[in-house]
């Protein structure tokens, strides 16, 4: 089953591994089977039947009870086989937005977040009308059929307004379109209550990185535009700023997610809370939620001390620029301090992805 892009290797062969904190991994990895609905590698390229996942599931209920770090450790050494991915890895950082926000429009609070409009749906090889574009993700539902939503700079522009799609109102815009980019965010509102917002859909036109595009204009370098350094960009050029972000096609609409629970990270792909440090947003096209990946990156931003970040981490989101065999975005945790961090992670990473024995079984002999 291993792909031509994963080569096979060993547990003592991975830079870091024998250092990390298993327990924590492990308890990333529990999560997907903690619930009675089935999630672990339910889709995507590699997958396991409900009996093969409820087997592992159990060997790793054994390690949860035990709870030592080394009962952690032998549970992925033993069901899991390592293969490295040959394809030069990159990694970026998100995080969850925490802002000031009005359920009601009001002079200081004008740019909202919009709800998904009726009729949003993905496009799949049973829905797709002839001669739809490739790369138009997702559309709209009509008794028509299919058709396609407006982009950024039609909405923008006004183009959804009639259908009174405001969620909730953002003072910036600047702040609007980052929440966009990261997919989640916890408010501040004006009546003293805290709401969180997440990923409820897309127009579907591709993303474009308006960072990028400085870029090409050579308006700064990547070490330059960094989170903080497009900010930066945006304070300084204000009568450029709807220009730019017209640029990117793609939009996204949000719900408002219930907190259970305050200390929750925001919902991911797999629609479970995301845990700083521990979730990873992938490619489903080469990576399956719910999948091991052990991380290695010497991005200074990372490193704790002297000692480079090298982590297991779990496969559970996903997001429209994360593209690639190697390519992952780590989910850093909530609020400035996070966004910070994650602003400045665009470094090149090893990937090592831990496949359980179940697909392939000579791995384990």
């Amino acid at each position: 089953m291993p792909l031509p892009h994963l080569v096979k290797t060993d547990f003592n062969q991975i830079p870091g591994w024998a250092g990390d904190d298993h327990r924590a991994a492990l308890a990333a990895f529990w999560r997907f089977c903690a619930d009675t609905k089935p999630r672990l590698l339910t889709s995507g390229p590699f997958r396991l039947s409900r009996k093969q996942a409820g087997s592992l599931c159990r060997a790793a209920r054994h390690a949860v009870v035990d709870g030592t770090d080394k009962a952690a450790q032998r549970f992925f050494e033993q069901r899991f086989a390592p293969f490295r991915v040959s394809d030069a890895g990159f990694v970026t950082g998100y995080y969850e937005p925490e802002l000031p926000a009005s359920r009601i429009r009001t002079g200081a609070y004008t740019t909202p977040l919009l709800r998904a409009p009726d009729g949003l749906v993905s496009v799949t090889a049973k829905n797709r009308p002839k001669n739809w574009p490739e790369t138009l993700s997702h559309g709209r539902m009509t008794s028509r059929g299919l058709k396609p939503l407006p982009d950024r700079s039609a909405i923008m522009d006004g183009a959804l307004d009639p259908e009174n799609l405001d969620l909730v109102y953002l003072a910036d815009p600047v702040d609007a379109f980052f929440i966009h980019v990261q997919g989640s965010a916890r408010l501040r509102l004006t009546d003293g209550s805290v709401m969180r917002v997440g990923y409820a859909g897309k127009t579907g036109y591709p993303y474009t990185s308006v960072a990028r595009v400085l870029v090409e204009r050579g308006e700064g370098t990547p070490e330059e535009l960094t989170m903080a350094g497009l900010r930066a960009w945006f304070k300084a050029n204000p009568d450029r700023r709807d220009a730019l972000l017209r640029q990117n096609r793609s939009y996204i609409f949000f719900r408002e997610v219930p907190i259970a629970n305050p200390s929750d990270g925001p919902e991911g792909a797999a629609g479970l809370p995301l845990m700083a440090g521990r979730s990873l947003a992938v490619d489903l096209h080469h990576i399956s939620l719910g999948l091991p990946v052990f991380v290695g990156t010497d991005s200074p931003p990372l490193k704790e001390g002297r000692k480079p970040f090298r982590r297991l981490m779990i496969a559970d989101d996903t997001g429209s620029a994360i593209k690639g065999t190697a390519r992952g975005d780590l989910f850093l945790g909530s609020g400035d301090a996070a966004g910070h961090l994650a602003g400045e992670v665009r470094h090149r990473a090893d990937m090592t992805l831990l496949l359980p024995l179940e697909l392939v079984p000579e791995a384990g002999q």
